[in-house]
């Protein structure tokens, strides 16, 4: 599935702290943007709008502004009445600069938003691509539980009670970040990564059997918990089963497809007596030693068969 965001959601986002104030053109506050780009429409101020995205924030800085008002009014009217004509999404202007009246008026008189941000033109961007960057991104929701494990993003997937929040919580008590319980929403962001957070109003919430539902930003404070983090591992507790034949020695990496994305995927049995928090945290650890490099159980084989041949 594919976001789109309305203006008056970029203005009142508090996340990106991008500090909006909308100063005309309210009656279409709900437009919507729908593309992760921005554009500045220099050229367009110029006298060329040929390449108007009309489905862009646009966003005018310092530059553009000084290049208006170095401009005779009868040369500055016509290029900006013909902007405000083509329907574009919003503009933003940036550092808190002055906005000439003829803006105001077209905004209001066209339903075009007219907002400004005290930001630096450079910062400004920044944190406003990286805010459409996530939230116009596809996305799906996957059920289990997220946690950030040393800097590495688990999703712990399996069989209603098999022991995903209780495991989640034994990783908080240990220091680690809960992201998401019960439903996680995962955002492409690139074909190579997938970002995930909690979805809507149980953010930071967890349901643990016979203590109903909890808040662990509440109980243990804003370091136990974060908003978001990059998927890096998915783990699928089961229970045992005695037939089953489980992974015994690594050498073969499963992967899970999200979103078009391949994340390696471990199987894990849970049984009476296993810490599954202990499992938990040395996969994610395993996970760092093999994104540096180090495969132990690839290192083993290869010491077998170097022993092996060499006996012969």
């Amino acid at each position: 599935m594919n976001r789109e965001l309305t203006c008056k959601e970029i203005m009142e986002d508090s996340h990106y702290r991008l500090g909006l104030e909308l100063l005309a053109g309210s009656g279409g506050i709900d437009n919507i943007i729908s593309s992760p780009y921005l554009q500045k429409p220099g050229l367009a101020l110029a006298g060329y709008s040929g390449q108007m995205h009309l489905d862009r924030v646009q966003v005018l800085g310092e530059t553009e502004m000084e290049f208006l008002s170095s401009l005779p009014e009868e040369e500055r009217d016509l290029p900006v009445k013909r902007i405000f004509g083509l329907g574009v999404t919003c503009f933003m202007v940036t550092k808190g600069l002055d906005v000439p009246d003829l803006f105001l008026t077209l905004a209001d008189e066209n339903n075009i938003p007219l907002m400004r941000s005290r930001l630096s033109t450079s910062e400004f961007i920044e944190r406003l691509e990286r805010m459409l960057e996530t939230r116009l991104a596809p996305y799906t929701h996957q059920h289990g539980v997220f946690v950030d494990v040393m800097g590495v993003g688990v999703l712990l997937q399996g069989p209603s009670g098999v022991g995903k929040s209780e495991c989640a919580m034994d990783m908080v008590l240990r220091g680690h970040r809960l992201v998401a319980d019960d439903v996680v929403q995962i955002s492409m962001i690139n074909p190579f990564k997938l970002v995930g957070r909690g979805a809507g109003i149980i953010r930071y919430h967890m349901e643990i059997r016979g203590l109903g539902i909890i808040n662990i930003q509440d109980l243990f404070g804003h370091n136990a918990v974060r908003v978001e983090k990059s998927l890096d591992i998915v783990i699928e507790l089961v229970h045992w089963d005695e037939d089953e034949q489980y992974d015994r020695l690594g050498f073969d990496e499963k992967r899970v497809k999200i979103l078009e994305v391949e994340v390696p995927c471990l199987k894990i049995p849970v049984a009476p007596g296993r810490n599954m928090a202990t499992v938990v945290e040395v996969a994610a650890r395993n996970h760092l030693l093999k994104a540096m490099g180090r495969n132990s159980a690839i290192s083993i084989k290869e010491k077998l068969e170097e022993k092996l041949g060499g006996g012969k």
